[in-house]
């Protein structure tokens, strides 16, 4: 069994995508937006070319996001996207990428539990914590 985090955006899932795959070298392997979905004409025309379904693959890790519609939209509330990066030159510059432009929580520094540990709000809304574990 694996668990994959599913996020939803206000309309930015496709520039988000773009920039966590860059961010976290992967691939995007689909983009669908809702103008090529079956039922597409369930949804206002303006929303043609938001994204319906959005899956990057990262290592071994999937994550999958949409845009939902302004009615159904909710921030991203009482969970966080953690990433586990082995060595803190790496866990830095992932840190600081999504921190641009987004909201530092707890700066990454060193814990009793880890050589690097952060947490902040990419400016898309998603809460991340970065984490590079001390050795057990």
């Amino acid at each position: 069994m694996k668990m994959n985090p599913y996020l939803s955006f206000d309309g930015s899932c496709e520039e988000a995508f773009k920039t966590y795959a860059k961010v976290l070298g992967g691939e995007i392997v689909a983009m669908l937006p809702y103008k090529d979905m079956p039922m597409e004409n369930n949804f206002p025309p303006e929303w043609g070319k938001k994204i319906a379904h959005a899956r990057l693959i990262f290592g071994d890790n999937v994550l999958m996001a949409s845009d939902a519609s302004p009615e159904r939209y909710k921030p991203m509330e009482g969970v966080s996207v953690t990433l586990n990066i082995p060595e803190p030159a790496e866990a830095e510059r992932v840190f600081d990428a999504l921190a641009d432009d987004g909201k530092v929580d707890m700066a990454l520094d060193e814990t009793f539990w880890a050589h690097k540990f952060g947490v902040l709000v990419d400016r898309f809304g998603t809460r991340w914590m970065v984490n590079c574990e001390k050795p057990r």
